[in-house]
């Protein structure tokens, strides 16, 4: 990997140094380094706690055969890649081992049988080059430098033709299909690559990628949230991976977010972005579910409904951006106002929702679903990205090595925002194209920086 990683650094100091032709006539190795969890481990954390399952005991880093390239397909070399809760849900085998994921699309076709392996290179996001393409690519040339989202589609339904997440055979790359992006090498779709924004280095450009395009989905498409001017949006998490991207687009579209987080220098953060109506649970200390989690307590929904008006001047919330799930949902179905909408996905608290039904039914509420985005939202989410109105929430970056770690600290919620993990890139830093641009923007670029 050597020689690519040397081509890749020569075309970011001279441009003019390496073609598109010099990248395609690049040799590329037998194997890689990648991530994998292994099929024959998958009972490995039987009858331990969720909470007490441990990621650096089922992710491997290894060498693995380079997949034969398809149709359609690109190779890219990876630069840098992130964790999301999928990587998590695949490194602890919940809800379900991804195994199975791969073993149901490798029955699709010939193809597609390449994913059917008994180990699973993951990873739902990357920053990187080009470095070759399959029959029928025409947009994406070897040494383009992109990013990917992680819709998967084979399109031949006609159901995903008007929204491709409605596509029969979608799925989210790295997590439902194989040789995802925490490698040194990915195959994708080539209509999962968009542009990298060239003012962020590779660490910056590979993190908002999925929760970006999801929350852009959730919040603001007209199939989901349909966030408009003087909406009030409550986020859970606001100063997350997801909620601090659902903070930013609240803010940017004229709505008013009520920032949910834990502790004061994560509200610190909110306000850093201009959120003003925030609600610091630690200080809270709702008890929305009693001790054994099994009835939730009605009485901590009102008091969540009375300190949102207190901060909204008596009205109540227009739209909550939820994915906490089972600890949260409750609450959530009850401060919504009459006629207004619920938007889920995730449920990082649990899949299992509970909620009284006749506040969404007796005030005509909605409860909309989520799930990452289509092509064009995600060009829309990643478009402004590339114009410096909605920025990365990298907190902190390791390496590839290490992401047993990484995974560790976001199951734990030690994180803040998103974590970063290079891959072929040495060092962080590296990548930046437009450094103006960057300049203008650099505190909120660096916003989570080391907290």
């Amino acid at each position: 990997m050597q020689h690519i990683l040397d081509a890749i650094q020569a075309a970011s100091a001279d441009p003019a140094s390496t073609s598109s032709e010099d990248f395609a006539n690049l040799a590329l190795p037998e194997s890689y380094r990648a991530v994998t969890v292994h099929k024959d481990e998958v009972d490995m954390f039987e009858g331990i706690a969720t909470r007490d399952k441990d990621p650096r005991k089922s992710l491997h880093v290894e060498d693995v055969p380079l997949p034969e390239l398809g149709p359609g397909e690109a190779y890219v070399a990876v630069m840098a890649s992130a964790i999301n809760y999928n990587t998590v849900w695949t490194s602890i085998f919940e809800p379900v081992s991804t195994f199975g994921f791969l073993e149901r699309y490798g029955r699709l076709s010939e193809l597609t049988k390449r994913h059917d392996l008994p180990y699973h290179v993951v990873g739902s996001d990357l920053a990187g080059v080009v470095l070759k393409t399959g029959p029928g690519v025409t947009r994406w040339k070897p040494g383009t430098e992109v990013v990917a989202h992680c819709l998967s589609v084979e399109l031949e339904d006609p159901a995903g033709h008007d929204d491709t997440m409605m596509d029969p055979q979608q799925r989210i790359w790295g997590f439902e299909t194989n040789f995802g992006g925490l490698a040194h090498i990915a195959l994708v779709k080539s209509n999962q690559l968009l542009a990298k924004p060239a003012h962020l280095t590779w660490e910056e450009a590979a993190s908002p990628g999925l929760v970006n395009a999801t929350a852009y989905r959730q919040l603001v498409s007209k199939n989901a949230g349909q966030m408009k001017q003087g909406d009030n949006v409550l986020i859970w998490g606001a100063s997350g991976g997801l909620g601090g991207f659902a903070t930013q687009y609240a803010l940017n579209g004229g709505a008013n977010p009520i920032c949910v987080v834990s502790n004061e220098e994560k509200a610190n953060i909110v306000r850093s972005m201009g959120a003003e109506m925030i609600i610091n649970r630690s200080e809270e200390k709702w008890q929305f579910w009693n001790e054994e989690g099994t009835e939730q307590n009605p009485k901590e929904w009102q008091r969540l409904g009375k300190k949102i008006r207190e901060l909204t001047g008596g009205e109540d919330i227009d739209i909550v951006f939820e994915h906490p799930g089972r600890e949260t949902f409750g609450a959530s179905v009850y401060v919504t106002r009459k006629g207004g909408t619920i938007t889920t996905c995730a449920s990082t608290t649990g899949f299992m929702h509970e909620y009284d039904n006749r506040y969404l039914w007796m005030n005509l509420k909605r409860i909309i679903s989520s799930h990452f985005a289509n092509y064009r939202e995600a060009f829309e989410a990643n478009r402004l990205i590339a114009q410096g109105k909605i920025h990365p929430t990298l907190s902190r970056t390791y390496t590839l090595d290490e992401v047993g770690q990484a995974a560790l600290d976001v199951h734990k919620n030690a994180h803040q925002g998103k974590v970063g993990v290079l891959c072929l890139a040495p060092a962080e830093g590296l990548g930046v194209r437009d450094h103006e641009m960057r300049a203008t923007h650099l505190e909120a670029i660096n916003r989570f920086r080391g907290v």
